[in-house]
């Protein structure tokens, strides 16, 4: 069953950078005079007229600080770095610096910004992880009057715009979107003379094939891993949940779907690599889940489109994109951010939205990419022209059919701009103890369904009761 957007945040607008505007030419210099007059002056001027300027007027020279994980080394020269050249190209007067953000001491990406933060040198445009820290840190430029008048945001996926908005405040941009869900190795299904299914299958149409493929003396799976059907069932039962059953304020672990949920998890385990005995995965090439696919032992892998690139240079077999059964898919993203203390804001926005939603810089990265003999990502403003250069290099029907449908996507990258989420999801500590395991995290508990260390239901309401408390109260703070 198609399902409708989901609300991903009631309470939160969300967050992450935009860039660039169009090239910055030089202006043209005006004539001296307009035209010639219609009759000859009776008297010459008594003062030489004043010559017009031959060179036009020098821009103002900007630098923008960026930091990012993706940039590689200078020798490497990667596709990003080329992009950041092009843009000083198209823009003389801006120089973009990149901040070290080498970690050799292991203190992560938030450490790293606090500590230039801390010494009044934030990054002008920086990749973001967790957009709620960083508003509650005082680091977030508001770019909502930037963005209301750039066309090209008009052109982002409105669940991706809703993301970045908080209390009617744009306090960030979608950097990257990828879509995610299953990826089927259809000569599989047709070698065990099976239908391979297509996006918009049933869920139990999904499910009933995934279990007639599994050959476990042979090698084959139906799925790959259990790990995601929690995430994206609830949401084919109940159109009103998202991802993991957050519903846009609040998580729904007690609510019928989501136990449903839990339920199918158990049941789906002996179609997945969790279901393996040591003894049985001997018959099988893989080393782990990660390998099942390329080695063609598994049916369905739960995936998402960064690895096109891998699979189109790699996969000996016919593949394609089926999402979430019932016709969806969901949406990993990147965010990027602008520091309030960018020296200029504008050149900032401009520099951001080049490198994440702008469409002239996806052609630019399009053409690098052709160059370079690799993919480029999904485009993030999806235009019928942004959409026919990427099917340059993926051109697949259940791809097509998402990329048509992206509004209704689940978004998965909850963590990086729901106020609380990491928490309510992961690492919140609710007082629960599991056998000698003793005060278990949230995650653990989702980690260890259908173990049979415990019954979910024994829980369910603890873990709901818990988790929105500590969404309550972050979406308070984030708010102030």
């Amino acid at each position: 069953m198609k399902k409708s957007i989901k609300p991903i945040m009631f309470l939160i607008t969300t967050l992450l950078v935009v860039s660039l505007v169009g090239c910055a030419g030089t202006p043209t210099t005006a004539p001296a005079t307009t035209e010639a007059p219609t009759e000859a002056p009776t008297e010459a001027p008594t003062e030489e007229p004043t010559e017009a300027p031959t060179e036009a007027p020098t821009e103002e020279k900007v630098t923008v600080r960026y930091a990012h994980w993706n940039l590689g080394t200078e020798e490497e020269n990667n596709i990003q770095r080329q992009l950041i050249q092009a843009y000083m190209d198209l823009h003389p007067n801006v120089t973009i610096e990149l901040v070290d953000m080498s970690d050799p001491n292991g203190v992560g990406w938030e450490a790293l910004l606090t500590g230039y933060a801390a010494k009044g040198e934030l990054p002008d445009v920086f990749a973001a992880n967790n957009v709620p820290l960083y508003h509650s840190n005082g680091w977030l430029a508001d770019v909502t009057d930037l963005v209301a008048n750039d066309p090209d945001w008009e052109y982002i996926p409105q669940a991706l715009k809703d993301a970045f908005t908080y209390s009617g405040r744009v306090l960030g941009i979608p950097a990257g979107q990828f879509i995610m869900g299953y990826f089927v190795n259809q000569d599989l299904y047709e070698a065990a003379n099976l239908t391979a299914p297509e996006y918009g299958v049933s869920v139990d149409e999904f499910l009933e094939v995934s279990k007639q493929l599994t050959d476990i003396e042979k090698g084959v799976l139906g799925l790959d891993e259990k790990f995601p059907i929690m995430g994206w069932y609830p949401s084919t039962v109940d159109s009103n949940l998202g991802w993991y059953s957050f519903d846009g304020t609040k998580m729904n672990y007690n609510s019928a779907a989501f136990k449903e949920a839990v339920a199918v998890t158990e049941e789906m385990i002996p179609y997945t690599w969790q279901g393996l005995t040591d003894e049985q995965k001997a018959n099988f090439k893989s080393q782990g889940p990660w390998e099942l696919f390329l080695n063609q032992e598994v049916g369905a892998k739960w995936d998402a489109s960064w690895n096109f690139v891998t699979w189109g240079n790699q996969a000996t077999f016919n593949w394609d994109f089926i999402g979430i059964p019932g016709g969806n898919q969901a949406i990993v993203f990147d965010a990027m951010a602008i520091s309030q203390t960018a020296p200029n804001l504008e050149e900032a926005y401009n520099f951001a939205k080049w490198m994440t939603f702008s469409i002239d810089g996806y052609k630019k990265q399009v053409e690098l990419c052709q160059a370079a003999g690799t993919a480029p990502n999904l485009p993030v403003a999806i235009t019928d022209e942004t959409l026919e250069l990427f099917k340059t290099v993926i051109d697949k029907p259940g791809v097509n059919k998402a990329l048509e449908n992206l509004d209704n996507s689940l978004l998965e990258s909850l963590g990086k701009v729901v106020p609380g989420y990491i928490q309510a999801r992961w690492e919140g500590k609710p007082g629960i103890d599991i056998g000698e395991n003793k005060d278990v995290t949230i995650g653990w508990i989702f980690d260890n369904v259908g173990t049979g260390q415990f019954k979910y239901e024994d829980y369910s309401a603890q873990l709901e009761e818990f988790a929105n408390q500590i969404l309550a109260d972050a979406a308070e703070q984030i708010a102030k």
